[in-house]
């Protein structure tokens, strides 16, 4: 199944705050129940971990454990099937702080489908199933070439990685001395023959175990000639030849190369998410420097022009991890409010400027949650920006991760 942007965030958001819960034993529970498996069964598995829990020599232990083990059994009776991908639980008594304990229960349906049943009792949650769910697995293979080296890389997802760097021992046009021309012309073509076999052998070597599923197509780039002699003369593997997508011209053949390839390949990756934050953010910076400048950031900046519905595409880091939050003094006399952006939930509130008593949260709510459904009512497109790229890290970095491209320009607040 695959991710929308929106999806992919609130994913990852919700792993975050797993991640962050800790039991103070082995009592965090975590069952990945695939969907062929009897709910019944699972149930005798708990009834029988409930009895063995009874030997724990830890009083509070054991009772957090056989009340994680209850609120699990409790949990699977309103599940008499799992769904089609199967359901995951988390449930267990976890730290809340000044040492006390609260309980925490949490089923969901996965994206993908559970393939291994798993019980899991540990001082926090299982969630490295989850984590690999949420890799993207389109995959590209990249190679630069030129006579001189060459480089082998993959993109997978967002993701460039450099793989292989080979260089070649092809002798420069110029011969030596003692050597007749002929001579000469046919070993420099046996140098050149014998680098691409190598490269086509280690590209080979990295490609060829990728799941064909995954591999999306391979990409080739260079200058003239010598792209074309390699992705021509048979030098990759049979099922690899046919995965080729295009030859394409780039400057360097080294690591940076096949960075160069991925930017010069983006009208055959516009489905791949990271061409589109790519181009997008492109166009965001250059409307930021433009006449016109058809271009806001920040959280304010953005939710006045998406009020306004002066937003034509807003841009949200999936690294953010920002709340908008409605705060209020807590003396019932005082009528003090007010709204605020908080990063962290442990941010302290501070007090009154009125009254000087203590405030409280009345209200939060994640800020893409937020400025996605200001975006929606005024029909703006919103897009999830990695940060595996620079300009995808600038917006996180330079603009606070929020950012938008307008429709008509608007006053500044």
């Amino acid at each position: 199944m695959e991710f929308t942007a929106q999806e992919k965030y609130e994913f990852k958001r919700l792993l975050d705050g797993l991640r962050g819960k800790t039991g103070r034993g082995t009592e965090l529970i975590s069952l990945y129940i695939p969907p062929d498996k009897q709910i019944s069964d699972v149930m005798s598995q708990l009834r029988e971990e409930y009895g063995q829990a009874a030997n724990i020599k830890s009083r509070v232990t054991r009772l957090s454990v056989q009340g994680s083990l209850e609120s699990a059994m409790s949990r699977l009776k309103l599940i008499p099937k799992p769904p089609a991908n199967g359901v995951v639980l988390f449930i267990g008594a976890v730290d809340a702080g000044a040492n006390k304990t609260e309980m925490y229960s949490v089923a969901m349906e996965p994206p993908d489908p559970i393939v291994t049943y798993r019980y899991h009792c540990d001082s926090s949650f299982l969630l490295a199933p989850l984590e690999e769910m949420l890799a993207d697995k389109k995959t590209f293979g990249l190679i630069v070439i030129d006579r001189r080296e060459a480089a082998i890389g993959i993109l997978k997802g967002k993701y460039i990685e450099p793989l292989k760097h080979l260089t070649s021992t092809v002798p420069g046009k110029q011969r030596k001395g003692g050597q007749s021309s002929h001579r000469f012309q046919q070993l420099r073509l046996i140098a050149i023959h014998d680098f691409y076999k190598r490269v086509g052998e280690s590209a080979t070597e990295e490609f060829l175990p990728i799941d064909p599923k995954d591999l999306q197509g391979i990409l080739i780039g260079g200058p003239s000639p010598t792209k074309e002699e390699f992705m021509e003369g048979g030098f990759l593997h049979h099922e690899l030849q046919r995965k080729v997508l295009d030859a394409l011209d780039v400057s360097y053949t080294d690591e940076s190369g096949l960075y160069e390839l991925v930017d010069a390949a983006q009208e055959r990756l516009i489905d791949l998410e990271l061409t589109q934050d790519k181009v997008v953010m492109r166009r965001f910076m250059k409307e930021l420097v433009s006449d016109k400048g058809l271009a806001a950031y920040g959280e304010k900046e953005v939710r006045h022009n998406l009020e306004l519905g002066a937003v034509e595409v807003l841009l949200l880091s999936e690294d953010l991890r920002k709340t908008w939050a409605k705060i209020a003094c807590i003396n019932r006399g005082c009528d003090f409010s007010e709204s605020q952006v908080r990063t962290g939930a442990s941010a302290p509130l501070g007090n009154c400027p009125k009254c000087g008593s203590a405030l409280s949260i009345v209200e939060e709510e994640d800020i893409v949650s937020v400025l996605s459904k200001l975006a929606d009512q005024s029909g703006a497109e919103v897009k999830i920006i990695s940060t595996e790229f620079e300009e995808g890290t600038q917006l996180y970095k330079a603009f606070g991760g929020i950012a938008a491209i307008l429709r008509f320009k608007t006053s500044h607040i």
